[in-house]
C-alpha cells in the first residue's frame, strides 16, 4: 500500500461503514501494524497509513470531503500528520494495552475487609448492647513491629528503586517517549531491604493474630443490619488504609413481642365480660407492665397504640416507635353452673333473634349456641 491508497482499502471497510465499524477496524488494524508489536518490514508505514485513513474518515466534514474529491479533498486533514491522536480514543486503548496506561502508578493496596455474624436476643436489639468478639486477623509483626527485620538490625535503602518503592520504565514508540511506573519488585513497594530478616515473622512484617474486639451494638438493630468499624479489618499495603470490620446482626424472636419495623406488637386476651364492660389492663411492654384502658364493647381482633412504646429508631436520638396491642377476646370453654346461669340470663335479654353480619354473629352469638348445646 501507498499514502494514495483508498482510505477505506486502508482501514478494509466499505464505503458505507458506520462510524462504529470504523473505528473497530481502525483499533483491529493498529494493534496488529503498531511498531512495538508487528517488527516487519513496513509495519510503520502501515501503521502510519492507517492512522492516516483513520483521521480523515472519523470526522464527518473530513470523510464527506474525501468522498467527494478524493485525497485533494483530504489534505487539509491528511496534511497534518498525527496531530490530535489522543482525542481518538482508539489510540488511548493501544497506548493503555502496550504501556500500561502510560505514565499511571498502581498504588498501593487497601487491607482485606473483614465479616463476622452475631446473634442477639430481642431485647438487646431493642437497647443496644456491648458484645465482645474473637477476631482473627493479620496485624504487625510484635516482635519487629512491622519493619521486617530483626530487632536491633536496620533496614537498608532498596537499590533498586533507590527507596522510592516505585520503578520507572521509559518505552519509546513513533509517538515519542511513554513512561510506565510500577511497584518495585525488590522491596514491594516498601523502599527498603532487609538483610536480616525477623525471626519471628520470617521477614514478612506481619502475622495472623486472635484478638478481643468488644463492639457497641446500638439501640433499634434488626435482623440484617450492618456494623461498620472503621480500620479495624487487616492492614493495607504500607501507606495504604486498613480493612474495615463489619459485624452482621440476626435477632433472636421473643416469646412476647413480635416486631413491625419500629413498633412491637402483642396480643392481649381478654373474657368476654371485661371486653364487654371494658377494663384496665396491666399490658407487657419492652420497657415493663404498663396501663391501659379498654373501652367497654371492644372487640376481638381490635387493636389499641400505646405511643413511643416501640423500638428505637436506628440512628436516631430520642425516636422510637410504638406499642399495638391487638386484643383478643376469649370465648369461654367450660363453664360453671353460676357462669352458666348469668350467661343464660343475658342470653334471655338480648333476644333470640341471629342477624347475619349484626351483633349476635359475634360473641354473643357464639355463647348462645354454646349455651344451647350447637356449639362444639
Amino acid at each position: 500500500m501507498t499514502t494514495k491508497t483508498d482510505y477505506y482499502e486502508s482501514l478494509q471497510v466499505a464505503r458505507n461503514a458506520t462510524p462504529e465499524d470504523i473505528k473497530k477496524a481502525y483499533r483491529k488494524l493498529a494493534f496488529q501494524y503498531h511498531p512495538d508489536r508487528n517488527s516487519d518490514a513496513g509495519a510503520a508505514d502501515l501503521f502510519k497509513e492507517i492512522n492516516e485513513a483513520y483521521q480523515v474518515l472519523s470526522d464527518p466534514d473530513r470523510r464527506a470531503s474525501y468522498d467527494r474529491f478524493g485525497h485533494a479533498g483530504a489534505n487539509g486533514a491528511a496534511g497534518r500528520g498525527f496531530e490530535g491522536f489522543e482525542g481518538f480514543g482508539g489510540l488511548g486503548d493501544i497506548f493503555e494495552s502496550f504501556f500500561g496506561g502510560g505514565s499511571r502508578t498502581k498504588g498501593p493496596a487497601r487491607g482485606r475487609d473483614l465479616e463476622y455474624r452475631t446473634t442477639i436476643s430481642f431485647m438487646e436489639a431493642v437497647f443496644g448492647a456491648e458484645k465482645e468478639f474473637d477476631i482473627n486477623r493479620v496485624e504487625p509483626c510484635g516482635r519487629c513491629a512491622g519493619s521486617r527485620a530483626e530487632p536491633g538490625t536496620a533496614a537498608a535503602r532498596c537499590a533498586t528503586c533507590n527507596g522510592s518503592g516505585q520503578v520507572r520504565r521509559v518505552q519509546r514508540s513513533i509517538f515519542g517517549q511513554f513512561a510506565q511506573v510500577t511497584t518495585c519488585s525488590t522491596c514491594r513497594g516498601e523502599g527498603t531491604t532487609v538483610a536480616t530478616p525477623c525471626t519471628q515473622c520470617k521477614g514478612a512484617g506481619r502475622e495472623r493474630r486472635r484478638r478481643k474486639i468488644s463492639v457497641n451494638i446500638p439501640p433499634g438493630v434488626d435482623t440484617g443490619s450492618r456494623i461498620r468499624l472503621r480500620s479495624e479489618g487487616e492492614p493495607g499495603d504500607p501507606g495504604a488504609a486498613s480493612g474495615d470490620l463489619y459485624i452482621h446482626v440476626e435477632v433472636e424472636p421473643h416469646e412476647i413481642f413480635e416486631r413491625d419495623g419500629d413498633d412491637v406488637l402483642v396480643n392481649l386476651e381478654l373474657n368476654v365480660a371485661r371486653a364487654a364492660l371494658g377494663a384496665t389492663a396491666q399490658v407487657p411492654t419492652v420497657d415493663g407492665l404498663r396501663e391501659l384502658e379498654i373501652p367497654a364493647g371492644t372487640q376481638s381482633g381490635q387493636a389499641f397504640r400505646m405511643r413511643n412504646l416501640g423500638v428505637p429508631h436506628l440512628g436516631s436520638s430520642g425516636r422510637r416507635g410504638d406499642q399495638i396491642v391487638i386484643v383478643n377476646v376469649a370465648v369461654p370453654r367450660k363453664l360453671d353452673d353460676r357462669q352458666r346461669e348469668l350467661l343464660e340470663e343475658l342470653a334471655a335479654t338480648m333476644g333470640d333473634d341471629v342477624s347475619p353480619g349484626g351483633a349476635e354473629d359475634g360473641w354473643f352469638g357464639k355463647f348462645k349456641d354454646f349455651i344451647s348445646g350447637d356449639g362444639n
